[in-house]
């Protein structure tokens, strides 16, 4: 068998075992990298560990340790008491709420899963607490995380770009953004009427409800340290903890989301909003690089408050850190040996990329709803480059399909953001939640990647 079958058998390999085994996918690539690497092509070790994407590994670092941060003092809670205040009470507006401060936090740079641990807590137990169906409140956190999660300073946003610029394809960072953004909005704009939306519609603000107790409860500690401590390991070897364990959550017993006077920030909440805003402006207006930035914010906050940000170190994103570095390295090494050239041969020769176009779309939906978002788009961005660079197809809008495609079936109780949201659900039983999502996640991987691929790639207005 040549170097580049087994590579490729390998790395269909590594995603059968994490998806089965409770073994974090990163790892097994770096084995992947060395044995492939030394034994079947010859690499030399000092070209192994040339692939490893050190750049890519500050950018994961830092962001994912400005939003440890921003949680460890609180920062988060306030963000989403002050979007209930925003909205006065109102029922209908709550789910909507929920998606739009998901999609914020995983745009700035937190990593989905994380967003996931913290707010699915908060968003069930309001959910419970005012009788708003669970599936609804539910998938808005998971779309809303992936509405974001495409930024040009988010974790999936960076890996795209970066991969995209390294095999030197046109990019568009705002094409890539509001592509998920759209494609998650309007399925969230679905899930809305489909699970109650219109009787929230009707039944008014918070203070109307017959004998519901004050607003005042509703977004309390209480309601998020129940699940979101612990951790969740995902099928795709993904370790998710909960990010309000260790005081990563204000504890103030009351919270006044109707008059606002819960809504105070403390002086290190106003100053971490100010070096997140900083961050944005930095990157997106002055071009700085994401991951020192990130880590330069993260350090002034640290030093203006130790006591508050201590262990939020231990706290960064490692399983996600250690999971993207491998499968990068491991594709760096599938460059190397020639496996992205035999590929792109392979494709040729079926003569219909629209046809090829689609089924990489329906490949990524379909083992991004069994294994890791950020695996499958490592590997299959590289793997697509050799159809791209035929010039039939509009790179940006490929890569854009495909990451939608790959993005949106997050939704699966199978992702590390679905086993979430199924360990947390309140106000329905668990199998019965578990079965709708699953049924759900089916639908939307039958038609997300059929959705990404009509409206980005078919039409060829993206070059």
């Amino acid at each position: 068998m040549s170097a580049e079958l087994l590579s490729i058998l390998a790395l269909i390999v590594m995603f059968v075992v994490a998806t089965l085994f409770p073994v974090n996918l990163g790892a097994l690539a770096l084995v992947g990298a060395f044995l492939v690497g030394t034994l079947a092509a010859g690499m030399e070790t000092d070209q192994i560990l040339d692939a490893f994407p050190g750049s890519l590994f500050v950018i994961l670092v830092g962001v994912t340790l400005l939003f440890a941060i921003a949680t460890n003092n609180g920062t988060v809670d306030w963000l989403v008491r002050a979007a209930v205040h925003l909205v006065r009470g109102r029922l209908a507006a709550i789910p909507p709420v929920v998606f739009v401060i998901s999609a914020l936090l995983t745009a700035v740079g937190a990593p989905a899963p994380a967003v996931a641990a913290i707010l699915a807590p908060i968003a069930f137990g309001f959910a419970a607490e005012y009788r708003i169906h669970a599936m609804l409140i539910g998938l808005m956190v998971a779309h809303g995380t992936q509405a974001g999660a495409f930024s040009p300073i988010s974790v999936l946003g960076g890996i795209v770009n970066g991969v995209t610029a390294d095999a030197n394809l046109p990019g568009n960072n705002l094409v890539l953004f509001l592509a998920s953004f759209a494609f998650n909005a309007a399925a969230a704009v679905v899930v809305f009427f489909v699970f109650g939306g219109r009787e929230l519609l009707r039944r008014g603000t918070l203070e109307s409800l017959p004998g519901a107790p004050a607003p005042s409860g509703a977004i309390s500690s209480g309601a998020v340290s129940s699940g979101a401590a612990s951790s969740v390991a995902g099928p795709d070897g993904d370790e998710t903890s909960g990010a309000s364990g260790g005081g990563g959550v204000t504890t103030a017993t009351t919270r006044d989301t109707t008059t606002g006077g819960g809504l105070r920030l403390t002086p290190h909440q106003a100053l971490t909003l100010t070096g997140i805003v900083a961050l944005c402006v930095a990157v997106l207006v002055f071009k700085l690089d994401v991951g020192l930035t990130a880590v330069t914010v993260a350090v002034v906050l640290s030093l203006t408050s130790p006591k508050t940000n201590k262990g939020a170190v231990e706290r960064v994103a490692w399983p996600t850190v250690l999971l993207i570095c491998g499968v990068v390295t491991y594709v760096g090494v599938l460059q190397e040996i020639g496996t992205v050239d035999y590929v792109g041969s392979a494709v040729a020769a079926i003569g219909i990329p629209l046809l090829v176009a689609l089924l990489i779309c329906y490949v990524g939906g379909v083992v991004s709803a069994f294994a890791s978002t950020v695996g499958i788009l490592g590997a299959l961005v590289p793997l697509a480059v050799p159809l791209l660079s035929q010039g039939s197809l509009g790179p940006i809008a490929m890569i854009a399909a495909l990451s939608v495609s790959s993005a949106i079936v997050d939704v699966s109780p199978f992702s590390t953001t679905g086993a979430l949201l199924v360990a947390n659900v309140r106000g329905m039983a668990r199998d019965d939640f578990y079965r709708k999502l699953l049924a759900y996640g089916a639908v939307i991987v039958l038609v997300g990647p059929l959705a990404a691929w009509a409206v980005l790639v078919a039409p060829g207005w993206l070059g």
